[in-house]
């Protein structure tokens, strides 16, 4: 036990509770399509955001003091006791970290990872006294000024191997923890300009890191899922990882597309020009969908700002999405979201977490709903149904062409009825 905390009390579902520290929504063990709340929704915490982040922004430094920030074991040991004191009050089921974000990094390679060793075993043991599980582990690849040129892309072949090295010890950790996916997210893995950039050396680089990543995983015996993090224009100005069809295409090139699977970020979708719903069904229908990272941005800053969500019709959307890809096999909903500079008390960090799940839950209750009803799918499968008895796609132009003429084929224009759709939508959330 720490103090950090004081006396909050764990979260209880309350439908009539007051205060900020209640869920209103969130019942893990209710039946959702007959599935229990919990297990459809898998939430984890982010051990970066919620425990590393020390309040910065592009204009100004530090705002949160936290007593274990330092470099040294002892510091990581008491984030840890105070993650697990919050995942004890949030009763959320998994958290994610990058190397970094759990053990101080060492004067060379080997020192950072007999560290990272030490501190996963203190992070395990705590693990089999909660409960709480990992829901993936990866690598930062991206803070170190080693990094600046990228870690996969660098021109320097050594900084390939650093990166190389570092992950091989964060699948080991991710694997020891018993973690259900390893995620790769590049965010140096793209240029800024063309002037001195080989692009067709740098993909073929990345391309051969993921295969080793692959066939280590899989050397080792870690059964979970390897993932991927779109992300596009930030850092780097041009990522070769921009959102789920370029990854779709990268996986297809290098004959990964049945090894690998996407972390969806709300954020990064939104970056790329999409919404987070596209980039879901867009990777269900590819079959590359994996987890996602539900936060949001904020939508006047052109910027991934990493805000809890609170738009309940927004989330709905996107776990309308998730249900109709069967749900989550290995994946969650991990809250790559941070507080904002200003919310510097210990329990806006618990509050955050319990709106977030709120609003999750609620979204995902009505898109369940909506999706139990048959309407949607019903209109869906409606207009697409002359093609049910067709078979025009297994045959050629010219016989297409011949019975046109033949059958004076001139069809006229049907509605899509979208305001009515949406209309649909909106009764239920």
């Amino acid at each position: 036990m720490t103090d950090f905390f004081g006396d909050i009390a764990p979260v209880s579902f309350d439908p009539n509770g007051d205060g900020d520290l209640t869920f209103r929504h969130y019942d893990p063990d209710a039946l959702v399509l007959g599935k229990r709340l919990e297990d459809h929704l898998r939430f984890s915490v982010a051990w970066w955001h919620s425990f590393a982040w020390p309040g910065g922004d592009p204009f100004g430094g530090q705002t949160f003091e936290r007593p274990w920030f330092g470099d040294s074991m002892d510091d990581a040991k008491l984030k840890a006791d105070v993650a697990f004191e919050m995942f004890r009050i949030l009763g959320q089921p998994f958290f994610c970290f990058h190397d970094l974000d759990i053990r101080p990094e060492g004067d060379s390679f080997a020192e950072s990872a007999d560290r990272l060793d030490a501190i996963t075993d203190y992070i395990g043991s705590k693990m089999e006294r909660t409960g709480t599980k990992l829901l993936w582990g990866t690598a930062n690849l991206f803070t170190h000024r080693r990094f600046m040129g990228g870690a996969a892309t660098n021109p320097d072949p050594d900084v390939f191997a650093y990166a190389a090295a570092t992950v091989k010890t964060c699948i080991d950790a991710t694997k020891k923890l018993g973690g259900e996916n390893y995620v790769l997210w590049g965010g140096r893995e793209g240029y800024e300009t063309l002037l001195n950039t080989n692009l067709v050396r740098e993909r073929e680089q990345a391309g051969r890191f993921l295969c080793m990543v692959v066939d280590y995983a899989r050397k080792i015996g870690f059964d979970g899922t390897i993932l991927i993090e779109p992300k596009p224009q930030e850092p780097t100005k041009h990522q070769y990882d921009y959102d789920v069809a370029t990854v779709y295409g990268f996986l297809k090139d290098f004959g990964l597309e049945n090894d690998v699977k996407v972390n969806i970020e709300q954020g990064h979708a939104i970056l790329a020009g999409h919404s987070f719903e596209h980039e879901l069904a867009l990777a269900a229908s590819l079959g590359i969908f994996g987890s996602i990272d539900m936060n949001r941005n904020d939508y006047q800053s052109g910027w991934d700002t990493d805000q809890f969500p609170d738009n309940v019709p927004e989330v709905a959307r996107a776990y309308y999405e998730v249900l109709r890809a069967g749900g989550f096999s290995t994946g969650g909903t991990n809250f790559d979201a941070k507080l904002r500079r200003q919310s510097l008390d210990p329990m806006d960090l618990i509050a955050a977490h319990v709106g977030a799940m709120d609003v999750c839950a609620r979204g995902l209750k009505a898109a369940a709903a909506l999706l139990d009803s048959g309407e949607l799918e019903a209109a869906r499968a409606e207009r697409y149904a002359g093609w049910e008895t067709s078979d025009l796609l297994t045959s050629d132009l010219a016989s297409i062409e011949a019975r046109v003429r033949a059958g004076g084929v001139d069809p006229a224009p049907r509605s899509g009825r979208q305001e009515r759709l949406e209309n649909i939508w909106n009764r239920y959330v």
